[in-house]
């Protein structure tokens, strides 16, 4: 019996590095997508590399006798779609495959095939030629394949993924093999290791000259803007530019012919964050187009921009110069079913929820999210503090700083245009309590500042500021505390002092502004009990009432810029008895239902919007609370507003105001 060794052999060959933009279909470009359902196998894990042993890859999945053929959708994480343990613990490789037609018309173009994620390392081979490697989950890579299709008839391509976590691999991990032959897959962080083609996987064309990259910062000068652009060509032809920003009609506003330029918006209509102005996540449009000497268009890409600035100093973070409070939460992709696989039906849901309770931001915790949730941050005006799939690493060391590193190159060359994205995170919970933290982190931060210093960078750390040693590299400090929960359980009556010194500690000691990353406890829905006990929806909304109160004051000093309860949705973790079927800590549930908290949550995250931003309260807020005043006409005072802000729970859960009587 043996350990698995695949590994190693996918990361003796990697993608090259070079632009990775989303595909679009234009004018010059095509795009067909490959998902569907996938034929699906998993290997034996006394025997995991036996696939590439008989090269399956060149093979016909269906001629494989010994083989127990499934039919996979993709995109989806394989971990729940059976009934028995034996795919859902799965470790080691997994290999799917497909047929899949390319049109006559294509040849002569190039021809790609971009995986948006796969979790966790990937190997692809079209028509048994190896096209490409790739070993960090959610995070897209491509490969040019127009050498290795046939146009017009069948093509194949086949697919190993492999969910080991090591020491090295971002994040980490160990494997051992018990007693009764399993293999079993172990890691310290609180969520599931999904695996599988999570995310889209597409075939698209571009010409032989083509638009490779674009890269865009934009600035503002009293009502007007800027957009500061490179764009990146590749092939052989002599082409010229037309460089175009349309607004949301599609009317051309400004144009330039050069491939590095800056284009000047008289009256700009600025990005701003939701509730901080009418307009929320305003979008231009930029229009890339290549020409050839006569005019004829070669190639065409069109970017989605938000004209906007962020600034930070040792108190404030800034959009448009104007200091912002993040109201939000540190989230999942994670539901019922399909795992972590790409559903833009919960997408929708979940936007609808964030809008619903009044935030305006959330962390991508612990591993960068779907293109197309941040597609939608962009355009509904949400802030997003991204972060890159490193969590509570330890035992550094030099092959695991490069992956580190890897993975935050990846990430910062897919996010670096988004407006949305307001800070980098360059990982959670890391045991920075260790000397060999200090300069592990200083290389990790400048490498981001290396690549982007356009925005914030932070750590998100569950250390004490005064035992960790990545607090003087970063600019905002973030702080996961957990003082009623996992310390002073049921204790609610020291939560306020206890958040008070953990966080302030932060700024007194590094002279950065601070966030609450993660708070909260866990919930079961339905569980009631008066006076509140632990796991009840009581004790949850008196918790998140004490650490509210903390924060009033904070914000009031100046210093505190943002409060991200942890979690917006129930998620589903690896087995352990301190879980009742995953973690529980959602203010709603994993299939987005409202717990009490949602609803106590939903008044303080609005009150926080009326009183620092002037928002309009929603209608169905209007309701009757005595004396003929109603939640919604409370709001409209400002001197009410902030008393609303300071209240808390009593034992009883409820919600105590001598201005508006008891809620």
């Amino acid at each position: 019996m043996f350990l698995l060794t695949l590994l190693p052999l996918l990361l003796l060959r990697d993608a090259a590095a070079a632009g990775i933009l989303y595909p679009r279909p234009s004018e010059s470009r095509e795009l067909l997508s490959l998902d569907g359902l996938w034929n699906f196998a998993l290997t034996n894990s006394t025997d995991p590399i036996k696939g590439h042993i008989d090269e399956w890859y060149s093979i016909n999945f269906r001629e494989l006798d010994e083989l127990d053929i499934q039919l996979m959708p993709v995109p989806a994480s394989y971990n729940d779609l059976g009934t028995d343990p034996d795919l859902r613990d799965h470790v080691g490789p997994v290999w799917y495959q497909r047929t899949f037609f390319v049109p006559k018309s294509w040849s002569g173009q190039k021809v790609w095939i971009r995986f948006s994620s796969v979790c966790r390392a990937a190997e692809v081979w079209v028509n048994g030629e190896w096209v490409v490697s790739h070993d960090i989950g959610h995070l897209p890579f491509q490969a040019e394949i127009s050498s290795l299709v046939t146009y017009g008839t069948e093509n194949t391509v086949t697919v190993a993924v492999d969910n080991t976590l090591t020491a090295t691999t971002v994040p980490q991990g160990s494997i051992s093999e018990l007693v009764s032959g399993r293999i079993k897959q172990s890691y310290t962080f609180d969520f599931f290791n999904y695996a599988g083609i999570d995310r889209p996987v597409v075939l698209y064309t571009t010409p032989s000259t083509y638009i490779d990259d674009v890269t865009v910062s934009t600035d503002i000068d009293g009502a007007n803007g800027f957009v500061n652009y490179l764009i990146s060509v590749e092939g052989t032809d002599t082409v010229t530019a037309k460089v175009s920003l349309l607004d949301k009609a599609g009317n051309e506003v400004v144009s330039d012919t050069v491939l590095n330029g800056s284009l000047f918006v008289q009256n700009a209509n600025f990005w701003w964050p939701y509730l901080m102005d009418p307009n929320p996540g305003y979008l231009y449009s930029l229009q890339v187009e290549l020409l050839d000497a006569s005019a004829n268009l070669v190639d065409k890409y069109v970017l989605p921009v938000g004209i906007r600035t962020i600034s930070w100093d040792s108190k404030t973070v800034k959009v448009n110069d104007k200091p912002i409070y993040l109201r939000g939460f540190g989230r999942h992709e994670d539901s019922d079913i399909r795992g972590k696989g790409l559903d833009l039906s919960l997408i929708v849901r979940d936007y609808n929820l964030i809008k619903w309770i009044g935030a305006n931001s959330y962390r991508t915790s612990h591993y960068p999210y779907a293109e197309e949730i941040m597609d939608l941050a962009d355009e509904l005006g949400i802030m997003i503090i991204d972060e890159c799939p490193a969590v509570n690493t330890e035992n550094f060391s030099d092959e695991l700083l490069e992956n580190h590193k890897k993975s935050l190159t990846e990430l910062i060359q897919r996010d670096k245009n988004r407006p949305g994205v307001v800070m980098w995170s360059a990982a959670n919970e890391p045991r920075t309590q260790y000397q060999a933290a200090e300069d592990y982190y200083k290389q990790v931060v400048a490498h981001i500042k290396s690549l982007d210093t356009s925005r914030p960078v932070t750590v998100v750390n569950n250390q004490g500021a005064d035992n960790e040693h990545s607090g003087q590299f970063i600019d905002v400090a973030s702080c996961n505390v957990y003082h009623g929960w996992y310390d002073a359980t049921g204790d609610i009556d020291v939560i306020v002092s206890q958040v008070l010194s953990a966080a302030k500690r932060w700024n007194e000691l590094h002279d950065i502004p601070v966030i609450m990353t993660e708070y909260g406890a866990d919930t079961q829905e339905g569980l009631h009990i008066l006076p509140s006990f632990v796991w009840s929806e009581e004790y949850q909304d008196a918790l998140l009432s004490k650490y509210f109160e903390a924060f009033d004051q904070m914000r009031e000093e100046g210093f505190f810029v943002g409060e991200m309860i942890w979690n917006f949705a129930d998620f589903k973790t690896a087995q352990t008895y301190t879980r009742v079927g995953g973690n529980k800590k959602g203010v709603f549930t994993r299939n987005r239902q409202p717990k009490a908290s949602a609803h106590l949550l939903r008044k303080r995250y609005w009150a926080l919007a009326q009183y620092l931003d002037n928002a309009e309260v929603p209608d169905d807020l209007n309701d009757y609370v005595f004396g003929g005043s109603t939640i919604k006409d409370e709001f409209r005072s400002t001197s009410v507003c902030f008393d609303l802000l300071k209240n808390t729970y009593n034992n009883n859960g409820y919600f105590i105001n001598e201005s508006l009587g008891k809620i």
